[in-house]
C-alpha cells in the first residue's frame, strides 16, 4: 500500500501546493485523479516514488517512508512513473536499450535483462520495434515504450501524468487497454486522467482542488456530482453530460450511468420503450433535440 498521511509542500518557499493532503493506493488497486490545472496532481504523484519529499507528513510505500534516502531505489523501482511527456524519460539510442536502462542499473545478469525487455515489449505490442531508434517513432510509439521501461523495473505501482495526452484517438484507446490489462494483472494504477471517459472503469475516482482532496468515491459517485465538478471546470463523461442534458429538458432519467449500454436503457424506458423496438424512433427524435 502507498500511504500518504498530511502531507505539505511547497515549492521555493511559495505557498503550499499540496496542503495536508492524505491519500491512499491499496494493493492492485486503480484510483484515478482529476482537477483543476495548478491543483497539485503532479505534485502529488512525485511524491509517490520519492522524486518529491513532503516539507511536513509522510508518505509510505508498502511501510517504508520516502525520506529515507537509502530506500530511494528500491521505492522507485516498485513505484513507476510514466511521465506526460515521453521524450523526458526515453534516453537509449534504441528502443531495448532504452528500456534495458532500467533494470541494468539493478546490476541484473544480461539474460534477465533480455528476458525483460523482450517481455516489456511484448506487453506494450512493440517486441518488432527492439532495434528502432527512438527517435523515430511516432508520440503513440515513444509512450507505449516508456510504458515498457518501467514494466522491465517489474513494479507494484504505476503512476500516469495524463499518459493519452496529444495522442491521436486510436493510440490513446491503446494505452488506455494496456492500462487496463496491467490492473487486470495485479498492478496498482495511479492515473491522472483530463478526459473522463478514460477513467469509468477506474476503482475510485479523486477530485482534487487547491492542493487537497475534495471528494473521493467510485465513478458513478463522484460523476453525479456534475454540478461541483462543472465548477472546477473539469470536464464529466460524455454519457453523463448527455443524460444531465436530458434531464434538463424534462426526462426522467437517472445521471449516475456511465456507459451508453445503460444510458440506452435509462433513455429507451424514460420514452415508454421497454421491448417495442417500433417505438426507438421515438428515442432517437428526443436525443435529436440534444445532439
Amino acid at each position: 500500500m502507498i500511504s500518504v498521511e498530511n502531507i505539505i509542500y511547497r515549492y521555493d518557499q511559495g505557498d503550499p501546493v499540496l496542503k495536508s493532503l492524505s491519500m491512499a493506493v491499496g494493493d492492485g488497486e486503480y484510483v484515478a485523479l482529476i482537477g483543476p490545472n495548478g491543483c497539485g496532481k503532479t505534485t502529488l504523484i512525485k511524491h509517490l516514488n520519492a522524486l518529491l519529499v513532503p516539507a511536513e507528513g509522510v508518505v509510505l510505500v508498502d511501510g517504508t517512508d520516502t525520506k529515507d534516502s537509502s530506500a530511494v531505489r528500491e521505492i522507485r523501482r516498485r513505484v513507476g512513473m510514466v511521465f506526460q511527456n515521453p521524450d523526458n524519460q526515453i534516453i537509449g539510442m534504441s528502443v531495448e536499450e532504452d528500456v534495458a536502462f532500467g533494470p541494468g542499473n539493478l546490476g541484473l545478469p544480461s539474460s534477465e535483462i533480455r528476458e525483460r525487455v523482450d517481455a516489456s515489449l511484448a506487453m506494450v505490442g512493440m517486441a518488432d520495434y527492439a532495434k528502432r531508434a527512438p527517435h523515430t517513432l511516432s508520440g503513440g510509439e515513444k509512450r507505449l515504450i516508456s510504458i515498457a521501461g518501467v514494466l522491465a523495473m517489474k513494479p507494484r505501482y504505476i503512476a500516469f501524468d495524463e499518459p493519452t495526452a496529444s495522442l491521436d484517438p486510436s493510440s490513446r484507446q491503446r494505452v488506455i487497454d494496456i492500462i487496463r490489462k496491467l490492473n487486470t494483472e495485479g498492478i496498482a494504477i495511479i492515473h491522472i486522467a483530463h478526459d473522463m471517459d478514460e477513467i469509468i472503469h477506474a476503482d475510485r475516482v479523486m477530485v482534487m482542488d487547491r492542493g487537497g482532496i475534495s471528494v473521493s468515491g467510485t465513478p458513478r459517485e463522484v460523476f453525479a456530482r456534475i454540478e461541483y465538478l462543472k465548477t472546477l471546470g473539469l470536464h464529466i463523461p460524455q454519457v453523463v453530460e448527455l443524460l444531465w442534458k436530458l434531464r434538463q429538458m424534462g426526462w426522467d432519467v437517472s445521471t449516475d450511468v456511465l456507459t451508453i449500454e445503460d444510458a440506452c436503457l435509462e433513455i429507451s424506458a424514460s420514452a415508454g420503450d421497454h421491448s417495442d423496438t417500433g417505438d426507438s424512433s421515438r428515442v432517437r427524435k428526443r436525443m435529436g433535440e440534444y445532439v
